[in-house]
């Protein structure tokens, strides 16, 4: 084949707009949780090269209650779907009918999220190639700040339609993408489809640069919303790959979706390593308590178990509200409440055999213990079972609970170093308490501890005991610091 009749076949390659069978769809639901909420009508027009090539519509029964004010929102009453076909009846044409083209919806993550839904309720992974109305005005109109829906409409004097119906809405988003073909030419619009479709999926509200100029390299990351509100605190030894993932997946969980509707900037702080970045996660989530995150709060109370010898010997089991931080070695467990402290003592019980009443879980008197009556106890509560024999079996029952005592005179240092960006992190720990991280050696030696009480944190003492005396203690230098000036520590 001669060189004009290949540069004649790449002349003819079909452009994007041209190529490609654009679906646009709007989807009416139960509510705003595509874990919770079903679809209740939609709407598709398809468009190709300029033309509308067909249309699918359709009512669907959600299986659900539609609340009054969603009925009286969309004009889809309880009534009107009762004998409509239900999403699984439908699922395999609307996969056909989807097949190949290009999803294009307002909100897109919105409809995506949805449809994704309810195929994985029938153990089915949908996918699509999804272009977002919002995403695009934002990209050919930045100087505007507002472009959802009635607003795009208003602008550019586009026909009014039934908003929030399936069909309406997606006759208003076609009119857009015509008029913004129309008005800006296929030469400006064609370049910014073909860079939307490559984008991961991010919220249609957040401005691409923010997202794009995220290091990836080890830290902390935060979301903010409106007012600044702190929305998230996370971590992740590369951010900018861990806040994309977010939104990768925030359609399958109804409070990562709000949470990403609601994200107005990201802010971040580098560190040099993985340890610094949970410490200070950590730090954050219990200081500023984030809207979003739950299970790093801090405790209010603490709650530990300590072993003593009655009377006759044996080794009893109470709980302790006041620890000793400076002597943890003499404690076992730390607990969130004293439910949690129980239960874990009853599981002890359980699997070793162990006296009930001598684990505080049933109340001092003559007689057996309820234990003992099931044959789960070997009689200690009845001077039957040998002292030192019983005491054994206590300790090794409760040697995996065991806390850390500190091992050093004084605070440490803990060196994390980054050999990609050359920074260097001193982790300054004491008494299992992450006080301050420093950048340098001068700072270090210049370091003064803080003069007022720190608060010992349940989940620091566990990342720091793993880190200073596990499998990976070795992954870290440790400076000893001097013993003097070290600040008081005070229990939850």
């Amino acid at each position: 084949m001669s060189m004009f009749g290949v540069n004649q076949r790449m002349a003819k390659k079909p452009s994007l707009l041209s190529g490609e069978t654009f679906a646009f769809l709007d989807i009416e639901t139960t509510g705003g949780n595509p874990q919770r909420d079903r679809i209740t009508e939609i709407g598709i027009r398809f468009w190709r090269d300029g033309q509308v090539v067909g249309e699918w519509q359709t009512l669907l029964n959600p299986e659900t209650r539609i609340s009054g004010f969603i009925e009286q929102l969309t004009s889809i009453s309880n009534s009107l779907v009762a004998d409509e076909p239900v999403f699984a009846d439908i699922a395999n044409e609307l996969e056909e009918q989807l097949r190949g083209k290009v999803l294009v919806a307002y909100n897109a993550r919105f409809d995506y999220g949805f449809l994704k839904a309810e195929f994985r309720r029938l153990g089915h992974l949908f996918t699509a190639k999804v272009l977002c109305t919002v995403r695009l005005s934002r990209a050919l109109y930045p100087q505007h700040k507002r472009h959802n829906m009635d607003a795009l409409m208003a602008r550019h004097n586009l026909p009014q339609v039934q908003r929030h119906r399936a069909m309406g809405d997606v006759a208003a988003m076609l009119s857009f993408f015509e008029h913004v073909l129309a008005e800006r030419g296929a030469e400006t619009v064609e370049p910014v489809l073909a860079t939307l479709l490559q984008r991961p999926s991010t919220p249609s509200h957040v401005p691409a640069e923010m997202l794009r100029d995220l290091p990836s390299r080890p830290g902390v990351y935060r979301f903010y919303g409106d007012n600044d509100v702190l929305l998230y605190v996370g971590k992740s030894t590369n951010i900018a790959q861990r806040v994309a993932s977010h939104f990768a997946g925030d359609h399958q969980s109804g409070k990562a979706l709000r949470m990403s509707e609601s994200l107005r900037r990201v802010a971040y702080t580098e560190t040099a390593g993985e340890l610094g970045a949970l410490l200070f996660e950590l730090k954050q989530i219990k200081n500023l308590s984030p809207l979003y995150n739950r299970r790093s709060r801090a405790a209010k109370s603490l709650v530990s178990i300590a072993l003593q010898a009655n009377a006759d010997g044996y080794l009893e089991a109470g709980l302790a509200r006041e620890i000793s931080p400076d002597r943890l070695g003499d404690y076992f467990g730390l607990f969130r409440s004293k439910r949690d402290a129980v239960n874990a003592l009853r599981g002890i019980a359980s699997k070793n055999d162990l006296c009930g009443k001598l684990l505080g879980l049933e109340p001092q008197g003559p007689g057996p213990c309820f234990q003992r009556s099931l044959g789960r106890c070997k009689g200690a509560c009845e001077g039957a079972e040998d002292v030192t024999r019983y005491n054994l079996r206590m300790q090794i029952a409760f040697h995996n609970l065991q806390l850390k005592t500190w091992p050093w005179a004084g605070p440490v240092a803990l060196v994390e170093h980054n050999k990609a960006t050359q920074r260097t992190d001193f982790l300054v720990v004491w008494n299992w308490i992450h006080i301050a991280t420093l950048h340098s050696e001068q700072d270090l030696a210049d370091f003064e501890p803080p003069t007022t009480p720190v608060t010992f944190d349940l989940d620091s003492y566990k990342l720091l005991a793993k880190a200073l005396l596990g499998p990976e203690r070795h992954h870290h230098r440790v400076i000893e610091m001097p013993a003097i000036h070290q600040p008081s520590v005070v229990m939850p």
